[in-house]
């Protein structure tokens, strides 16, 4: 795939999936902005200091007035018992899954527009589409990244803004290093997954380098699980 002379904003690309997405672009040709708390080690074209949490929208007047495309990589993995998840659990996840994807689309849809051709990807979970246990607070802010993903389609589809989200099951970045933690945890994680592993960034990256570029370009308004089968088949 070519993206040569086209802009995207990669929100998270200091590690994980949002780094090995920010890679595939700049492989490519892409011209890769890149907006997190920390500083990736990758060649981008600019990075700009954001936070989440406590957003300052303004560094995006640095961006140029184009942007082909945005994926918001934030993610949170915060796994306890109902009755031990507090109101500020829900919230920080809330905040870091939702708001801050809404502060980032909100900065940028001009840019997004002056493209006349955009792409939006943002992610979800397995645990929506399937209940998990444990999954309360991030199944929650993730089931309402669907919603904001499908009602964005279908009020930008005129202005040539496409949104989709892809919804992984368990990958293998630092986000769930407590998961993987021992090798019976990852044996353990393999076999929970027809396809008999946990999924890889380079996985969800192409999937997302995909829905960015002009092959996906009559896609919109989805949900990809893209989860070793997880959601939509059982095996024994």
């Amino acid at each position: 795939m070519s993206f040569s002379n086209k802009n995207f904003l990669i929100v998270g690309a200091s590690s994980g999936i949002g780094k090995s997405i920010a890679q595939k672009l700049l492989e490519n040709n892409a011209n890769v902005y890149s907006v997190s708390r920390n500083t990736p080690d990758i060649a981008l074209t600019k990075h700009l200091v954001w936070d989440a949490k406590q957003p300052d929208n303004s560094v995006f007047n640095e961006l140029p007035a184009e942007l082909h495309g945005i994926v918001y990589a934030p993610g949170t993995i915060n796994l306890k018992p109902f009755n031990r998840l507090s109101k500020v659990d829900f919230q920080n996840d809330f905040e870091i899954n939702v708001l801050g994807a809404i502060d980032v689309i909100q900065a940028n849809l001009n840019r997004l527009k002056a493209a006349q051709d955009s792409s939006v990807v943002l992610f979800s979970t397995v645990a929506v589409k399937v209940g998990m246990g444990f999954h309360a607070s991030v199944s929650a802010a993730k089931g309402a990244v669907e919603g904001l993903v499908k009602s964005l389609a279908a009020e930008y589809a005129s202005s040539k803004i496409r949104f989709n989200a892809v919804a992984p099951s368990l990958t293998d970045t630092p986000l769930a290093k407590n998961l993987l933690s021992t090798p019976e945890k990852i044996d353990a994680s393999n076999k929970r997954h027809p396809l008999g592993r946990v999924g890889t960034v380079d996985d969800i990256a192409s999937v997302v380098e995909l829905l960015l570029s002009e092959k996906g370009s009559w896609i919109t308004g989805q949900i990809l699980n893209i989860d070793g089968g997880m959601s939509s088949i059982k095996t024994t």
